[in-house]
């Protein structure tokens, strides 16, 4: 099934800010055959996300920044999240374009090589946003400190963690984001390769 399989009936826009809320009304292709009944849903539109984590094979130690999270604020009893750098495609640029950007803003690192991890959809029963996630490799020797742009209200803590002390926060939860667990189990299954082909 495909596109042509979906029948739109109507679209809302119920609210536009930075993000936007749509409502849909659609029928869609069943697994029978036939047409389904008409459903409304809600869908929250926003720009797609380019997410890296800055990886040295020379001293097997990765770079995450901590920051404030408004979604875990209800949900967490620490609401700063241990993440990977992480940015929009707000304007006319490249995944990669983006990941350099942001790591540059959000933690002070020229990233070398890019490594494509995957592609995904974090939440694709109620947004439309599309996640490029990559290995960046980066020299973590002089990784840290406190950086972000003032005029976005960024204040970003720069963590350098070796990749054993990173997996094991994922393991006890600690790490507890999506894209981070993706990537960071990503590069331990794949180490050797990567430590191979950049060192």
């Amino acid at each position: 099934m495909g596109n042509d399989d979906i029948e739109i009936l109507s679209r809302e826009n119920c609210f536009r800010g930075f993000y936007r809320l749509d409502r849909i009304k659609l029928r869609h292709r069943q697994f029978s055959g036939d047409m389904g009944p008409s459903i409304t849903r809600e869908l929250f539109v926003r720009h797609d996300a380019v997410c890296v984590l800055p990886y040295d094979p020379q001293r097997d130690e990765v770079v995450l920044i901590e920051q404030f999270r408004v979604g875990a604020m209800d949900k967490s009893a620490n609401p700063w999240l241990l993440e990977l750098v992480a940015g929009l495609i707000d304007k006319d640029e490249e995944p990669e374009e983006v990941a350099r950007r942001e790591a540059v803003e959000e933690a002070d690192l020229i990233l070398g090589p890019l490594w494509p991890i995957t592609r995904y959809f974090p939440s694709p029963g109620g947004s439309d946003e599309f996640v490029h996630l990559f290995l960046g490799r980066c020299d973590s020797s002089a990784a840290g400190g406190v950086h972000g742009l003032a005029e976005e209200g960024e204040d970003i803590r720069v963590h350098v963690m070796p990749l054993a002390d990173a997996l094991a926060a994922v393991r006890d939860g600690r790490i507890d984001n999506a894209a981070s667990i993706i990537a960071l189990q990503w590069l331990a299954l794949n180490r050797d390769e990567v430590r191979g082909m950049w060192s």
